[in-house]
């Protein structure tokens, strides 16, 4: 059997831009996708703190040491600049190496995205 678990957060980020004239994805600082085990590409879900909105797209690599977090396309009608986020993306395992399995937490400055 296999289930679906929390791979990686990237807890408490600030939208930094919102871009809808983009194709679309989420453009994320590269520090942060690193620090969080997360890949170009790679499917990510959105909770936005401040509307309760919830989405998912890819992801693409902004910056390092940007502190950039912007929405693209349809998803920047989800969030304003300011808007607090947590970012997740998950992995399917199986039950044992789920026991086993350590997800990458991380907690950046809440001011400037970047990492502690």
């Amino acid at each position: 059997m296999q289930i679906e678990v929390v791979k990686s957060k990237i807890h408490r980020v600030k939208v930094t831009g919102a871009d809808l004239n983009y194709i679309g994805s989420i453009t994320i600082d590269e520090d942060l996708m690193d620090a969080a085990n997360i890949i170009r590409g790679e499917k990510v879900q959105i909770v936005n703190n401040n509307n309760g909105e919830r989405l998912e797209t890819y992801v693409i690599p902004g910056p390092r040491g940007s502190g950039e977090l912007t929405l693209n396309g349809a998803a920047a009608r989800k969030v304003s600049v300011g808007d607090v986020l947590i970012l997740i993306t998950y992995a399917w395992m199986s039950v044992e190496e789920a026991r086993e399995f350590n997800p990458a937490l991380v907690f950046p400055d809440e001011n400037t995205n970047l990492l502690k």
